[in-house]
């Protein structure tokens, strides 16, 4: 075990790290610590390599959840409350659906659902997801590159003691209620890499697994890549055996793994050069097999994403 503390963070906010870094990331989190190093790293440093297995089709709308939570953060257009949807948004056209009796479990605001009109009708055109998010972070100056896991469909079913249910049903229409039993991902063994997935990743220095959701963010990512022969580091969702937003502790309890970031650590054993936990998770570092940094991993502004990025990446260049 070998492990490092956190010292003199202004030296190293200030400081100038050139790492080509790939970022696999998906929900809240993911996208904070994507934005973080999109702060530290030039374009064309940074890929952000996104999980679509949350997409479904609602109210006859392609929607891509985890792809526009990263997008909005990297353009500054987040809700800051929430992490998710559009700042200074409105609720105009949901309500009237509502009003209407359709279905309004899922939350969506007048300026996203411009997003998913606009996504759906170029899908329908013929483009691909990949090109449709290309086009998107262009008009939204985002200068770094998103890409969506796979211009395939990829869908996540989660097994619980209520039946199967597809992913947005199990996480928002049923609140993570029902206990989950396992995960399974439909389309994911005919899925290829988004192109350019493939070749960021061959040019890469490290690949950086975000403090995303490793059961249904992170893994579908990974099944989707088959195999990375980069040195990889994961940053911990989980602090102090719980998450800072989702579902992924009471996923771990339920499967009958202790929620901790050692949990995250077993999750990714095959992968991991290096693994990244909060300070709060310190006392844990003896048990850690392998280069660990502990450091403070919570993000509640800019200024702690960017510093968490510049961390992760002095770590990648101690090893």
């Amino acid at each position: 075990m070998t492990s490092l503390k956190t010292k003199d963070k202004n030296h190293r906010q200030q400081s100038t790290v050139h790492r080509r870094i790939v970022a696999l990331a998906g929900g809240v989190g993911g996208a904070k610590l994507a934005h973080g190093l999109a702060q530290i790293l030039p374009p064309e440093d940074l890929t952000v390599i996104v999980n679509t297995g949350d997409d479904f089709e609602h109210l006859g709308l392609y929607i891509s959840p985890d792809l526009d939570t990263v997008c909005y953060t990297l353009a500054g257009l987040a809700n800051p409350e929430t992490g998710w949807g559009r700042v200074n948004e409105t609720w105009n056209t949901i309500a009237n659906i509502e009003k209407l009796g359709g279905p309004n479990w899922f939350r969506l605001g007048d300026q996203d659902f411009g997003t998913h009109l606009e996504r759906t009708r170029r899908l329908k055109d013929g483009q691909s997801l990949s090109q449709v998010t290309k086009d998107f972070c262009k008009v939204w100056d985002i200068k770094h590159t998103v890409l969506p896991m796979s211009d395939s469909p990829v869908r996540t079913i989660v097994d619980t003691d209520e039946g199967e249910l597809a992913f947005q049903e199990y996480f928002v229409h049923r609140h993570c209620e029902p206990r989950v039993k396992g995960f399974r991902f439909d389309g994911v063994e005919f899925a290829e890499p988004a192109i350019g997935a493939r070749e960021a990743i061959d040019s890469a220095d490290a690949i950086v697994i975000c403090p995303s959701n490793p059961w249904v963010s992170i893994d579908p990512i990974l099944r989707v890549l088959k195999k990375i022969d980069k040195p990889v580091i994961a940053v911990s969702p989980i602090i102090g055996g719980k998450t800072v937003k989702g579902p992924a502790a009471k996923m771990y309890a339920e499967l009958g793994i202790e929620p901790s970031a050692l949990a995250v650590a077993e999750h990714y054993r095959n992968l991991l050069t290096g693994f990244v936990l909060d300070s709060k998770d310190g006392q844990l570092s003896d048990k850690f097999k392998g280069k660990i940094l502990v450091t403070d991993t919570l993000m509640n502004s800019n200024t702690d994403r960017a510093r968490l990025a510049v961390d992760v990446l002095h770590f990648i260049g101690s090893l």
